[in-house]
């Protein structure tokens, strides 16, 4: 129990982010970490950049349903960074960390998370968006973070809680924990009403 939240089920976040764990932690919800590698995220070219990370979280919950409990609610979820509408996700080295962090500098880009919830009898689903606004930041400053923070786990080659956060985000309009990864206000307030 946290607050005025009282769970009735077990919470089972389906994620490998240790962003997304610390900020289910900082509920007080007592809650089991379920990894399953190997998830297809691949989405429809057609798809809409902000319906993206909703249908990822989505296909997500499909592959962990089969094993979910009667008792067990389920917490999917997967986050983008949108420029100029263009998808950044994770880097796949460090001249793709170093060419995103560039892209970004001096502009505002948005980051969209989409989480589902499941129970074996019912659904809810939302996204919410956030824009960041980059300061212009240096090229061995970019260099700096990218060899010493390896964001090659992260949409958009950045964790804004690190280094170049501190540095480089001018302002947000939105969520901030959105931009690390979860919505988290929002996630509860959606737990309350499941």
């Amino acid at each position: 129990m946290s607050g005025n939240l009282h769970i009735i089920y077990n919470v089972i976040l389906g994620s490998n982010s240790p962003r997304r764990r610390e900020l289910m932690a900082g509920l007080g919800i007592p809650f089991e970490v379920r990894v399953m590698p190997g998830v297809d995220e691949s989405y429809p070219p057609s798809l809409e950049n902000e319906d993206i990370p909703l249908y990822v979280a989505a296909k997500k919950m499909e592959a962990y349903f089969p094993s979910l409990k009667d008792n067990e609610l389920l917490i999917t979820a997967d986050t983008i960074v949108s420029i100029d509408n263009t998808i950044l996700g994770k880097p796949a080295g460090r001249d793709e960390a170093v060419g995103m962090l560039r892209l970004l500098s001096g502009r505002t880009h948005q980051v969209i998370t989409g989480v589902c919830l499941a129970s074996r009898l019912k659904a809810r689903s939302f996204s919410v968006s956030s824009n960041v606004r980059f300061a212009t930041v240096k090229e061995e400053d970019i260099e700096y973070y990218v060899d010493n923070y390896h964001p090659y786990d992260k949409a958009g080659a950045y964790g804004i809680q690190e280094w170049i956060g501190y540095v480089a985000v001018e302002g947000i309009e939105g969520s901030f924990y959105n931009v690390m990864g979860l919505p988290i206000q929002r996630v509860y307030k959606e737990l309350s009403a499941f």
